[in-house]
């Protein structure tokens, strides 16, 4: 029983060949496309609103020198929130539930914000490994836990994304068994039971969306250190 709950994350395959790759393209299929037109209809009006927020909050404490990265981040907090949406609905595969995938995100993008820091600054990139002040016994051990630290990030923003979406899907599809379960013995409590998979479920869609907030904003906070 517990093999089959985890055989959700496995990466589906079609006669051998592994169906990630169309997992990962389908969220860029679905969006609308902005017509030649001069008046957009209400879909696209929306869509272009969210984006032009979201990039005005997540640049407002950058300077001019880290907005160059403002189609990399908006496109990215885009794939990842509607990945993660469409891993909610049935018979689905969710990607972002891949380790793989997700470090696959987090280590090109940390280091290369690492790699600015050091040309652009580096005296300041490697200040931020011994804290003003320190006592000079203390120096060797600060340096040594702020660079473990410094190389855990990335490992941090895979995991982080991965064991959230992981539980949630774990869970829901606990609750979902137990109210299968119990339908036939104790109809009353399967309906409750059902009412708290409602509720989870809208938990879920919630962090579906926050989780891939929190990635690229933790980026963007990585990337303020070092431009």
């Amino acid at each position: 029983m517990m093999t089959s709950f985890f055989d959700q994350f496995a990466s589906p395959s079609f006669m051998g060949v592994p169906l990630i790759a169309i997992a990962i393209a389908l969220p860029w299929i679905m969006f609308p496309t902005p017509p030649a037109r001069w008046i957009n209809n209400r879909l696209i009006t929306l869509q272009t609103w969210f984006i032009n927020r979201f990039t005005n909050q997540l640049l407002l404490p950058l300077n001019v020198g880290g907005h160059k990265w403002a189609l990399l981040l908006a496109s990215l907090m885009i794939f990842l929130i509607t990945t993660n949406m469409l891993g909610l609905l049935p018979y689905t595969f969710t990607p972002t539930t891949q380790l793989s995938l997700n470090m696959g995100f987090a280590v090109p993008l940390w280091l290369a914000t690492v790699i600015i820091g050091m040309r652009n600054q580096p005296t300041i990139a490697l200040g931020h490994l011994l804290p003003e002040g320190t006592p000079i016994p203390l120096i060797p051990v600060l340096i040594i836990i702020e660079t473990i630290s410094l190389f855990i990030r990335p490992l941090a923003l895979g995991v982080r994304l991965t064991a959230n979406l992981t539980a949630g899907h774990l869970l829901i599809q606990l609750i979902a068994t137990a109210v299968f379960v119990l339908a036939p013995m104790m109809p009353t409590v399967a309906i409750l039971t059902a009412a708290v998979l409602f509720l989870l479920t809208l938990l879920e869609v919630a962090v579906a969306m926050i989780q891939a907030y929190v990635f690229v904003l933790l980026l963007s906070l990585y990337l303020q250190e070092n431009v």
